[in-house]
């Protein structure tokens, strides 16, 4: 009898266990729209990702494929937003596995294509101030215009931002970069890629630009910035958002010390940061599917013995902890508030 009590126990311990994960889970909703640019320029194309009751199914996504339940309500109130940028000639697509694990782990994850900086026009990819901008627009819809805006917490922002859109959070946050500091970069490695992006557009080093700033943003994580050699101590003299920072050790786009590197050394507060070995630059984004890989090789090469999927397990983990902790975001394990 006393075998046959402890056998129950165990299987009852056991059935609890298998179902606290199906408990716990939440589904990730998402939609896809177009939003005004107060400006009058071209609509501005978003992906939005958030905690949801629904189950997800496999939905195509550009060239990946994404688990996820197309414009499903949204579960719980309170949910703190993470807006998102990506890189040079990018979409709103390039991270949405990051978006999906905030989703889960229950923020609002909001992703913008870059007008002027994405796969189809990169004919503005120069006018670096755009992109602040443009994310501030996305902000002022999430809180203010988005069907499920209610469900937002609007006092604390988060902003994550890889390459040129790594540069765009930090500036977002406070930060002035010094743009006619490029001269003097470019004229000593012509061959860095940001170097060959400016000299294909004839770049004027001295043109005067307006930067977007959005004191609401309270944490940022930026992986690999682009030009953060531009910033200085006096540039990132105002920001007071925490920052976690990242970089590939072997990135051959933004080569150590020029970028991340800069950026660490000149933050008033020093980051989290992160160095990944035998990584590159473009890991960080969403791991390559087949089609992907074949259409562009070259972003979906890295070097033998770094596996992506690891990576991203990792830092997806460590994307969510940070915003988490910098936040004081509530979970989406039980703690949120439902409805």
């Amino acid at each position: 009898m006393r075998q046959l009590s402890l056998f129950a126990a165990a299987l009852a311990a056991a059935c609890v266990a298998a179902l606290v994960p199906t408990l716990a889970a939440a589904g990730v909703g998402f939609q896809h729209f177009n939003i005004p640019d107060p400006k009058g320029g071209a609509p501005l194309e978003v992906g939005v990702w958030y905690p949801t009751a629904s189950s997800g199914k496999p939905q195509p996504l550009e060239l990946y494929t994404q688990t996820v339940a197309p414009d499903a309500p949204v579960r719980g109130h309170g949910h703190v937003l993470i807006v998102m940028s990506h890189g040079h000639g990018g979409s709103y697509a390039g991270h949405h596995d990051t978006a999906e694990a905030l989703a889960e782990a229950g923020f609002v994850a909001a992703s913008v294509t870059h007008n002027g900086d994405s796969w189809k026009d990169s004919s503005r990819a120069t006018h670096l101030e755009d992109r602040p901008y443009q994310l501030e627009v996305l902000t002022n819809y999430m809180l203010d215009r988005w069907p499920g805006h209610d469900r937002l917490a609007t006092d604390r922002i988060g902003a994550f931002g890889f390459s040129a859109g790594g540069f765009t959070v930090l500036t977002l946050a406070g930060g002035e970069p010094d743009l006619s500091t490029l001269k003097d970069h470019c004229r000593e490695r012509p061959a860095f890629t940001d170097c060959q992006i400016v000299a294909a557009a004839k770049f004027d080093f001295t043109a005067p630009r307006v930067w977007t700033h959005d004191p609401r943003v309270k944490a940022v994580v930026s992986a690999s910035p682009a030009i953060g050699f531009a910033f200085g101590k006096a540039g990132l003299a105002k920001i007071t958002a925490k920052v976690q920072l990242w970089r590939g050790e072997d990135d051959p786009v933004l080569p150590n010390p020029f970028y991340a590197e800069a950026v660490r050394k000149d933050l008033p507060v020093p980051p989290e940061m992160h160095v990944i070995p035998h990584m590159g630059h473009y890991e960080f984004l969403a791991p390559c599917p087949p089609a992907m890989t074949r259409a562009e090789p070259e972003i979906c090469a890295h070097e033998d013995g770094f596996d992506p999927v690891a990576f991203h397990a990792r830092f997806k983990k460590d994307v969510v902890r940070f915003f988490r902790a910098a936040l004081k975001a509530p979970g989406n394990d039980g703690r949120s508030r439902p409805g």
